[in-house]
């Protein structure tokens, strides 16, 4: 058929040719950019996918930053602990060698307090400067804010919280009651009698958790010089003494609470010990009541479980803290969790009363740093630094280190040493406690959080390779189809676009 109108082959010679450029033209733009899709056209899930993926790889990257500045800060914050903890291990020689009262002049006592005065202001100096970009570390800066303190709580410490509401309660059920070792010697009277028997004295070695002694005692030995006998030796063997049952007998106590402590009685030589009553001999205290004697644990002083020795232990507190099971060592608890991380002291009479206690809320403070790509409050990981002034390192029961000072209650010129030897061993333990959680927090945490994300972005920016990236071997393949399809394609036009000439041969 020879029709000059309308050319249908050279109309599908264009259309192919069109194709063909079209996949030419798209060849040669993923090979130029090295990318599949280069707009949502090219492959509009993949495009999903991959923009998803790479917002991924950009909020995981930004984790890895951020947990690098943490370490940052924490490394700073540990070259200030570092030099306190080397001013306190000084300040503990002093002490002692102060203590030394035979061996040390007055003049000599008084330069050491010097130097401990020195000590005490570095240690708030350093407190006070040690910061990074400003923000200041060790000056309780990054400590937690606490309100409603229960009048049960004596000593406490937030080491982490993590609470996206606007307070945090810390809530403690206590579960069984911290204990002493208690043990009670009844001598049926005031004093102690022999009834005249030639066996010598009545001998006892009382031990506790700090060591033990040998205690004699003669006939007629009253049950007062008896306990000041023993409570002379209480830093030697960790028990007090006290008269107790109306005046006929002597409580031995732990000088601590916890299932550490005990109280233990070996009878040397009973010497035929007697009283007024029948009931001598050792009691145990009944089971939920350290304060009232169990009549029916009697031994007698010569019986073979009292030369062998008796013993009593004490007991730690047993508590919940917001529904977590403490760890407990006498009347301090501590729970350590991913959002909560506290520890505490009871007093005497909250640690024995079985119940509940509303400890105190956390209302804010601590460090907060994200370290997962999604920002939410399991992405977080809090940590509170504690305040190293010396105002601070110590406790309400023994003091604490600015107590040291000159002119104050344990300054070196006027006191013995006992009892700040005892305070700045422990703001040693405090400083070492709190310098092995940030490390902890830096190995533990921080390492392993920055070697996770690594693999993570790496196994995320391969999966987007996959989807986004060109594959050159396929892509150079195609070109190389779609040049040879467009180069045939534009001959065949050429071909379809000359036939209608050949009508011309028909008009002669």
């Amino acid at each position: 058929m020879s029709r000059i109108n309308t050319n249908v082959q050279s109309m599908v010679a264009q259309r192919v040719l069109g194709q063909n450029n079209y996949a030419l033209n798209r060849s040669l733009e993923r090979l130029s950019t090295g990318l599949r899709i280069n707009r949502g056209k090219d492959d509009p899930a993949g495009l999903i996918a991959s923009e998803n993926l790479r917002a991924e790889i950009k909020s995981t990257n930004a984790a890895i930053s951020n947990a690098t500045r943490a370490d940052q800060v924490v490394n700073t914050a540990e070259g200030g602990l570092q030099e306190v903890s080397s001013l306190l291990t000084e300040l503990q020689g002093l002490v002692t060698t102060s203590a030394s009262s035979g061996g040390i002049s007055q003049a000599e006592k008084e330069a050491n307090q010097l130097q401990i005065d020195s000590i005490l202001q570095t240690i708030d100096r350093i407190s006070g400067s040690t910061s990074f970009q400003g923000m200041k570390l060790l000056n309780g800066n990054f400590d937690y804010q606490v309100s409603s303190i229960s009048s049960s709580v004596t000593d406490f410490k937030v080491n982490g919280a993590k609470f996206n509401t606007a307070t945090q309660d810390v809530d403690v059920l206590i579960t069984q009651s911290a204990q002493q070792g208690v043990l009670f010697m009844s001598f049926g009277g005031t004093s102690l009698d022999l009834n005249g028997a030639n066996s010598g004295n009545f001998t006892v070695e009382i031990t506790g958790s700090a060591g033990s002694r040998e205690l004699q005692f003669a006939s007629g030995t009253s049950l007062d010089a008896m306990v000041t006998a023993i409570n002379t030796f209480t830093d030697t063997t960790g028990l007090v003494a006290s008269v107790a049952s109306g005046g006929t007998g002597i409580a031995l106590y732990s000088n601590e609470f916890g299932s550490a402590e005990f109280a233990s009685v070996k009878v040397t030589n009973d010497a035929g010990v007697q009283g007024s009553s029948t009931t001598i001999g050792f009691y145990n205290m009944t089971s939920n009541d350290a304060g009232t004697i169990d009549s029916s644990s009697s031994v007698d002083f010569d019986a073979t479980a009292a030369l062998n020795g008796i013993k009593d232990a004490g007991q730690n507190v047993g508590a919940i803290i917001n529904g977590i099971a403490a760890t407990a060592k006498g009347k301090d608890i501590n729970i350590n969790t991913d959002f909560l991380d506290v520890e505490m002291s009871l007093t005497t009479s909250a640690s024995q009363t079985l119940g509940s206690i509303s400890a105190f809320s956390i209302t804010g403070g601590g460090a907060d740093f994200q370290l997962a790509p999604s920002v939410d409050i399991g992405g977080k990981v809090s940590i509170g630094i504690g305040d190293v002034a010396v105002r601070k390192l110590g406790n309400s029961s023994l003091g604490f280190l600015d107590d040291l000072a000159s002119g104050k209650s344990y300054n070196l010129v006027d006191d013995d040493g006992v009892q700040a030897q005892k305070i700045v061993g422990e703001a040693i333990s405090q400083v070492s406690s709190l310098r092995g959680r940030l490390g902890a927090f830096q190995t533990n945490v921080i390492g392993s959080t920055i070697r996770a994300l690594g693999i993570a972005v790496e196994n995320t920016a391969a999966a987007e390779s996959v989807i986004r990236d060109a594959d050159f071997a396929t892509e150079t393949a195609a070109l190389t189809r779609s040049q040879i399809l467009s180069q045939a394609s534009t001959q065949v036009l050429s071909i379809a676009n000359s036939q209608p000439q050949a009508a011309l041969q028909l008009l002669g």
